[in-house]
């Protein structure tokens, strides 16, 4: 649920990136009072997770649509809401600037559907009402399934919205509401049930993290390194190896454009767009999550209309047919059809290095954020004493 710059107006994009950087800074402000050295390298692991996790997408079966883990709850759950949203925050803004994954302009939009709904509505309101009695099995499963859903729901309205209110006629609201709802519902359950899968294998690992966070304390003399261990060690086995396995379709959003508009790719004009575009030109160093080619896509396409590619070039037809790479017209078009078809699992080294390289690049934005929310907690500490 990445969304493009061509999706939005300037006027949203500038409102939704003053909201969330105003959360950003309340949330700074909160995560400062609690704060302890253990967050820190939790902070950097859970946003190469979630990272790795992302570059994942599962198909949903008889759409044609895919989706992929947007993380929001988790990280919520296992970090907090302040913290779990300045991770977030981490998170997409290494996909926009390194991977073209998501507009700079849009980054707010992203940032609000994805972060403020989990981390501020659905886990103080559903998900600790659910758990408030106590942590088992059961409530994590079924805490973790309807906040996950009712976050993702959230986020997939605002998406529409934000498309109403920036003037998409492309997109009428009715019929992108009926499409974006049903099939980021389908997201929410199987986003739901990982989230419990991870937030289980951290209670019975080390229950008295869940406890201490959802009470709101530092982690305090708890020790977390097999948490660690094991995070770490499934964030570098998804972004390296099993993003190999990701589907080929479109995400949830792509699906819904596509259905509607009649095509992925919507037309943005105007120099704001092409500034920003220029700027991720600049800074993607592997867009789409591969190694740039001769045959991929200008960067100031993508970013301005396309929300996630798969990284495969597109071959485009003419009246005669598909038109293979020497130019000439292909003589069998059923034989050609199915060469267009993506290999899967697509054993890639471009992304394999994409998912490693950002996993590092997340761990150290968010690390960082924890480090340096702490050490201006001490420099303030020595000015009162």
């Amino acid at each position: 649920m990445h969304m493009a710059d061509a999706l939005i107006s300037p006027v949203v994009g500038g409102t939704l990136w003053a909201a969330a950087a105003g959360v950003a800074a309340y949330s700074m402000k909160k995560v400062q009072r609690n704060i302890d050295e253990k967050i820190i390298p939790m902070m950097g692991v859970m946003g190469a997770f979630v990272f790795a996790a992302q570059m994942i997408n599962f198909s949903i079966p008889g759409t044609g649509s895919s989706g992929h883990l947007g993380g929001g709850m988790l990280l919520s759950i296992l970090l907090g809401p302040h913290a779990g949203f300045l991770t977030m925050a981490s998170i997409l803004l290494i996909q926009a600037l390194f991977f073209a994954d998501g507009g700079l302009l849009a980054y707010g939009c992203n940032l609000f559907n994805l972060g403020v709904y989990t981390s501020f509505v659905a886990y103080p309101f559903i998900y600790k009402g659910i758990i408030k009695k106590g942590l088992t099995a059961k409530r994590i499963l079924v805490a973790s399934l309807i906040s996950a859903i009712v976050g993702l729901q959230l986020g997939a309205f605002s998406v529409v919205m934000e498309t109403l209110l920036s003037g998409k006629t492309e997109l009428p609201f009715n019929m992108f509401l009926l499409l974006m709802q049903p099939i980021h519902l389908a997201i929410g359950v199987v986003e739901g049930l990982v989230t419990a899968a991870v937030v289980t294998f951290v209670w019975k690992s080390r229950p008295e993290i869940l406890e201490q966070v959802t009470a709101g304390r530092p982690y305090g003399a708890i020790s977390y390194r097999r948490v660690v261990r094991g995070l770490a060690i499934s964030a570098v086995l998804m972004g390296g190896l099993l993003s190999w396995f990701a589907s080929a379709n479109p995400d949830g959003l792509e699906w819904s454009i596509e259905k509607v508009a009649g095509t992925a790719e919507l037309e943005a004009s105007g120099d704001l767009y092409h500034v920003f575009a220029d700027i991720q030109s600049k800074t993607a160093i592997l867009p789409d999550y591969d190694f740039k080619t001769a045959e991929t896509k200008p960067l100031e396409t993508q970013a301005a209309m396309t929300p996630r590619a798969t990284g495969i070039p597109e071959k485009q037809p003419d009246d005669a047919g598909s038109v293979e790479s020497n130019g000439s017209a292909s003589a069998d078009p059923l034989a050609s059809s199915e060469s267009d078809e993506p290999a899967w699992p697509n054993v890639n080294a471009g992304t394999s290095v994409a998912g490693i390289v950002g996993g590092l690049l997340t761990l150290a934005l968010s690390g960082l954020i924890g480090f340096l929310i702490h050490l201006t907690k001490r420099q303030q500490r020595k000015l009162n004493v």
